[in-house]
């Protein structure tokens, strides 16, 4: 089991060589990896959930594996997925394979098939934090000249469930990504 377990680390380590290829439809060359999504996204999924008072280690989770399989079958902009009839199913045989055997694979099964069914709260909070993570990403590039990715930015706004999703877009949107640093020089009488 331990080398399963070794394998399954150095498989995740790979989502850190995987471009989040949505953003290479706009011409960013060097776009987010799918690994530093899905962490942005666990990190704004426990959030959301604190907020919404919902199971935030479970949204946590679900988001931390929710691309797993992409080690296998790459990561897909909807284009083409528009073309892959059986995504879905994909994606849970390659998940199957990666968590055969470990012990607590019942468990992140369990949050998979949460998220296949789409009607928990939790799921809903697991999407809203994976499209308000790529809203982030595109507002980033939106600010350094990539006009393209307010469609990303317009159409998560389209698509958010939960009430605090849909704040923290319009907050979003009205603040510049460089503000956070720029007020920590303000508290500092230099």
């Amino acid at each position: 089991m331990i080398s399963k377990i070794v394998n399954l680390m150095f498989e995740a380590q790979h989502l850190k060589q995987l471009d989040h290829i949505g953003f290479k439809y706009i011409h960013i060359d060097k776009p987010d990896s799918v690994a530093e999504h899905s962490l942005n996204a666990a990190q704004i999924g426990y959030i959301l959930a604190k907020m919404e008072w919902a199971d935030a280690y479970k949204v946590a989770t679900m988001l931390v594996w929710h691309d797993i399989a992409e080690t296998r079958i790459g990561d897909m902009h909807k284009v083409a997925i528009r073309y892959i009839r059986n995504k879905d199913e994909l994606e849970k045989e390659v998940m199957e394979e990666q968590f055969e055997g470990l012990s607590f694979a019942d468990q992140i099964k369990l949050n998979m098939a949460e998220m296949d069914e789409r009607s928990t709260l939790e799921w809903k909070i697991a999407k809203d934090a994976d499209y308000l993570e790529q809203a982030f990403q595109a507002k980033i590039y939106k600010e350094i000249w990539y006009e393209d990715a307010q469609n990303w930015i317009t159409n998560v706004g389209n698509a958010l469930r939960t009430e605090s999703a849909k704040k923290i877009r319009t907050l979003m949107c009205e603040t510049k990504s460089s503000d956070w640093w720029l007020n920590l020089q303000n508290l500092k009488n230099v």
